[in-house]
């Protein structure tokens, strides 16, 4: 099939790729010219594992291309996935202007050149979150523009991919899930992903938008109910991760974002819990679940800040690392980083924070100011007063534990992914303070 693909960031870019791997002729469009001139060489301005290889490999195919220029794109497309950003405003309702701004533009465009188009069909699919009812809106843009019915179909095709392991989630999907309110819609989707031989589920564009704010806003509930449990373990002296492992083998309950520790962050969870929260109270709904989620959520960040006070005492001038800086490991996704809040409030208390993480420096750099960037894990260690685990990076459970202690100042350790054994370290000789044991 033919695919436009509008928006190259984690989403849009994966998706693109993924489908020209199943033997797609696929266009990427983007209006920045450098992101675009940069991908036609297989240049990725995000870190994503696999992801250049297999860019690398179907632009030499002749299967993905890059552009700037949306009218060709569209023009030659059976299938045109909208990928575009939809951050939350300041009172936590989704930006929709992006998603507008295209469908506008792809209304445009099919009007204009329906002459030389015929009688084509097209798919305009949303997969970037939205509210419900945008698919709607959408349609309603395309119909005001002039364009017969007939010659198109909105669809809503919500994606489930994690950063960090998206390539091998969008080949590898638990279920695909489409929109839609005719079979024209359903049957050309349902071919596009029949090569991953996948359960497909079939709903409406609506049940289709809310399964996505649905399926995080659960997701980012496990993560802050398990985060308080685990300061309920601290006080009664279980360990959370032996609870949470028993916990997880519940079939009932499953063991996926069952990890206590510093919160969730991202460009996902954050943003889809406060749309919902918005959607909610829009229809006069008191979202008290989803409003502790949030709740809880930030104040673990605080949480780590404060174990630290408790331990050092004052921290004026005392000196801090800080390892793992993005949100998460395999990805250099620094939006709502848990690192940035507690690196943000240590300096407010004085301390000197040192900071090292694989790949995310120059991100990390954008977002906080004020630390030393290090070049490897160990010179951020040297001389430090403790060391503090943000996000697990595989590197940092093969350190050598003997190397970090004679280096650190003070053998303390805050271990907010709970990477370490507890009694390992401490017979070794560190002060270790983890999270829920």
């Amino acid at each position: 099939m033919r695919i436009c693909v509008v928006g190259t960031g984690y989403v849009g870019l994966v998706t693109g790729a993924c489908l020209a791997s199943l033997g797609n002729t696929v266009i990427c469009v983007d209006k920045d010219r450098r992101i675009v001139n940069s991908l036609n060489k297989a240049v990725i301005h995000f870190y994503e594992p696999g992801l250049k290889d297999l860019v690398e490999e179907k632009v030499a195919a002749k299967r993905l291309r890059f552009t700037s220029e949306i009218d060709d794109a569209v023009l030659r497309s059976d299938i045109i996935i909208v990928t575009v950003g939809t951050p939350p405003k300041k009172n936590g309702e989704a930006d929709m202007s992006a998603v507008i701004s295209v469908s506008k533009n792809i209304a445009r465009i099919i009007k204009k050149y329906s002459k030389s188009i015929g009688d084509g069909y097209k798919v305009i699919v949303n997969k970037s979150t939205v509210p419900v009812g945008m698919g709607d809106i959408v349609e309603g843009i395309i119909l005001e523009e002039g364009v017969d019915r007939n010659r198109f179909s909105v669809a809503s095709n919500p994606e489930f991919l994690k950063e960090g392991s998206a390539v091998y989630d969008f080949m590898n999907p638990d279920r695909i899930v489409i929109g839609a309110s005719d079979n024209r819609a359903f049957n050309k989707l349902a071919e596009l992903y029949r090569p991953l031989n996948a359960h497909i589920i079939f709903t409406s564009i609506r049940s289709a938008e809310f399964i996505k704010y649905a399926s995080n806003a659960f997701l980012a509930t496990k993560v802050s109910f398990i985060n308080e449990i685990a300061k309920i373990c601290e006080k009664v002296g279980s360990d959370v991760t032996e609870v949470a492992q028993a916990m997880g083998l519940d079939k009932r309950i499953g063991k996926e974002y069952l990890k206590a520790g510093l919160g969730y962050g991202g460009s996902c969870l954050p943003k889809d819990v406060s749309a919902l929260i918005h959607l909610a109270r829009k229809f006069k709904i008191d979202p008290k679940v989803l409003e502790a989620v949030q709740t809880v959520n930030m104040d673990q960040r605080m949480y780590m800040i404060n174990k630290v006070k408790s331990v050092l005492k004052d921290l004026r001038g005392k000196k801090i690392a800080v390892l793992g800086l993005s949100f998460k490991p395999e990805t250099d996704d620094m939006r709502e980083a848990p690192s940035i809040y507690i690196i943000n409030g240590l300096k407010k208390l004085g301390a000197r924070v040192l900071a090292y993480d694989p790949v995310s420096e120059l991100k990390a750099k954008q977002k906080i100011k004020g630390v030393a960037f290090c070049r490897n894990i160990y010179e951020s260690i040297t001389d430090v007063d403790a060391l503090i685990i943000a996000s697990e990076w595989n590197e940092f459970r093969d350190l050598d534990l003997k190397k970090v202690k004679s280096k650190m100042k003070r053998p303390i350790i805050f271990d907010g992914r709970n990477i370490y054994d507890p009694n390992k370290l401490r017979e070794m000789g560190f002060e270790y303070f983890g999270v829920g044991r």
